[in-house]
């Protein structure tokens, strides 16, 4: 009926949490084989046991995936649009067999949930599972507690208030007034009420960026009409934008009572999905609007939004009068301003959402960063790091902490060797250690041998994350760092007395695209710092 709120996909609300079963369950997990969950598998696992993937009532085998991603298609038929998988590289994992049970758990060891293995197959160096999932309890989350509902609670919601039709906006970033003001006018022109459900996976040490964009959304939230507009978190894991994850949180969106999901608006500079109106386009190989309609959920598109300065309002430019003035501003833009501590249009968004925004990432002269020095030993990354430590020391304003190989293998990885796999943990240690510091607004600097390439890309990756990070290659010369061996380490490992020597017998992968490379062999220490920090001002890290 018209006036019903729309049913949940599939018919049916799933809800994978038993209450009564919950102790028993508890009970033989004591026996079973554990895995530990990390967030993302916690978010999915989250999403499952709450219905929000509704009519799914485990994660998929080998054989479901196949079907889904060449057909679109679950067992009886219904539409899918994306694998729901459980891949993990732990050796439990390996271990477990079809027909056995695992107990899925958090990080500190709280019981989530038991798989039935229907199925255990690899893929690459992980294990996936598939089966069906008995709850316990949903994953715990400390913050933001009373905008977290589950859509069996959102839709007991809507109900007391007496809402039939809502429309989602499934913010991935903050909203702008381009995107409030979008929000708006869809709502009243559908003549519906509106979910701001903001994209809240994430994890308080590893992903903590979900925190802007929830104080973003509760300091805008003022500004939409209160009888109309409700605010709650979705906690989806973040994902390629693309037109079947686009079908995906469509399902989602109608499993927690919309029958309407707003299409795009978010800042990517690049791509071939950048607003909702790439994501309908009928060239897709799918055809993304006939299957939103097959799942319930009508797409609003999100066009390309332009501010009409004679009208002091934001149009979509193929509204817009002719000859108008019209003004933008990129999201490339937007983030160099950000960055440079300069001036955001009032036209462009709110001082409340600006305010939140300068909180979680300021200007990047207040910005926490990482020096990261890597080359070969001999190459001088001590002993510029240590002249670097001194002259930031000397300039003041921020903690500066030196994470030099000596110090951090004294008292942070005494216990470890110089294999491969013992150098690569130390360099990840060093990683996290610096991102905490560059998290909490100080500098780290960094001199280890670092010779993997993938190791430090993901130490980029997870201190980008929270500030910033300048990679500085001392490309000083085997010939040159031999020369100055005083140990004798080069001698020792062309011997053979020395295995997995890096540049001897273990190779150095140079950086592909450092931020600074530096030859020290016929340059001097003071030379070199002036060179770093003079990179450091153009960057706009110091002033």
């Amino acid at each position: 009926m018209v006036n019903q709120l729309i049913a949940p996909y599939g018919g049916t609300l799933v809800n994978l949490i038993d209450p009564v079963q919950g102790e028993a369950l508890k009970q033989e997990a004591l026996s079973l084989t554990s895995l530990e969950l990390d967030w993302q598998q916690q978010c999915e696992l989250e999403m499952l046991m709450a219905g929000a993937y509704s009519p799914l009532t485990g994660f998929m085998t080998r054989a479901q995936c196949a079907r889904v991603e060449a057909e679109q298609q679950l067992d009886d038929g219904t539409f899918w649009p994306l694998p729901v998988t459980l891949a993990s590289r732990q050796k439990a994992a390996a271990e477990l067999k079809p027909g056995g049970r695992v107990a899925l758990r958090d990080g500190e060891g709280f019981m989530l949930a038991v798989l039935s293995v229907s199925d255990v197959w690899q893929d690459g160096d992980r294990w996936c599972l598939g089966g069906a999932v008995e709850g316990v309890a949903l994953p715990p989350h400390p913050d933001f507690v009373s905008l977290r509902a589950t859509p069996a609670e959102l839709r007991a919601l809507f109900g007391r208030r007496g809402w039939r039709r809502v429309v989602a906006w499934q913010a991935r970033q903050p909203m702008h007034r381009a995107q409030f003001e979008f929000c708006l006018k869809s709502a009243i022109e559908n003549d519906a009420n509106l979910l701001l459900h903001p994209q809240a996976g994430g994890d308080i040490t590893d992903a903590p960026d979900y925190f802007g964009l929830v104080r973003s959304c509760l300091a805008i939230r003022e500004r939409f009409p209160a009888a109309s507009t409700q605010l709650s978190l979705l906690p989806t894991p973040p994902c390629e934008a693309s037109a079947r994850a686009l079908l995906l949180r469509a399902i989602v969106a109608r499993n927690y009572g919309c029958s309407l999901l707003i299409a795009g608006g978010e800042h990517q500079p690049d791509g071939d999905c950048r607003r909702g109106e790439d994501l309908v386009q009928p060239d897709l190989k799918l055809p993304v609007t006939a299957l939103a309609d097959a799942i319930g959920v009508k797409l609003i598109a999100y066009p390309r939004m332009v501010y009409v300065e004679d009208r002091a309002e934001y149009l979509p430019e193929s509204e817009a009068p002719p000859g108008a003035r019209l003004l933008t501003l990129s999201g490339a833009e937007f983030k160099r301003r950000m960055q440079a501590g300069l001036k955001i249009p009032d036209w462009y968004s709110f001082p409340e959402v600006l305010s939140e925004l300068h909180r979680q990432n300021p200007p990047r002269e207040r910005q926490g960063f990482t020096v990261f020095f890597t080359g070969l030993s001999g190459a001088g990354k001590s002993t510029l790091a240590r002249a670097l430590a001194a002259r930031l020391m000397e300039m003041g304003g921020r903690c500066v902490t030196l994470l030099d190989g000596d110090i951090v293998r004294r008292h942070l990885s005494s216990e470890l060797g110089f294999s491969k796999a013992h150098r690569d943990i130390n360099v990840r240690r060093i990683g996290f250690v610096a991102s905490e510091i560059t998290k909490n607004r100080g500098i780290a600097i960094c001199a280890p041998i670092a010779p993997y390439r993938q190791t430090r890309r993901d130490v980029r990756a997870m201190i980008e994350a929270v500030g910033g990070f300048v990679e500085i290659h001392v490309a000083t010369p085997i010939q040159t760092c031999e020369s100055r061996d005083r140990k004798g380490l080069y001698a020792k490992a062309r011997a053979g007395l020395i295995p997995e020597f890096t540049g001897v017998s273990d190779p150095y992968e140079v950086p592909e695209k450092p931020e600074l490379a530096i030859d020290t062999t016929n340059l001097g220490i003071d030379e070199a710092v002036q060179q770093i920090l003079l990179k450091l001002e153009h960057e706009g890290y110091l002033r």
